[in-house]
């Protein structure tokens, strides 16, 4: 092959090159959770805390394609409680402040849902 050192050696280089972002931010270890507001009332979430962290977003899809989709209202949690399907009757009851909670970690992770296209946006208690 022509120059297969030279070409070796810049796809290493293009490599490292990419993907320096991507291993600085492991390396760094640097990414904290922002800290939210919680309700300040100690009622019960729809799931456990740590579920809803990391998968709030896809039960919302899922309660989305239910209650449109399917016309079931009605969610049964892992503890075998029933909940209404309801962004705004269900979670914006405790979570009525968007900048104080959703924001937050949106923001922080570049994520902007599109939750308030159809819903109203809550401005939290006065």
């Amino acid at each position: 092959m022509y120059n297969k050192t030279y070409v070796l050696a810049g796809i290493i280089i293009f490599v490292a090159l990419f993907t320096t972002p991507f291993w600085t931010g492991i390396m760094s270890g640097s990414y904290q959770r922002p800290a939210v507001q919680l309700p300040a009332n100690e009622k019960e979430c729809v799931e456990p805390v740590e579920y809803m962290r990391a998968e709030h977003m896809q039960l919302l899809n899922d309660w989305r394609d239910q209650a449109l989709r399917n016309e079931a209202r009605v969610y049964v949690s892992s503890t075998g409680k029933k909940w209404e399907i309801s962004l705004q009757n269900t979670c914006l009851k405790c979570h009525n402040n968007t900048t104080e909670f959703c924001d937050k970690c949106h923001i922080s992770n570049s994520v902007y849902p599109y939750c308030w296209t159809c819903h109203i946006e809550p401005k939290g208690k006065k």
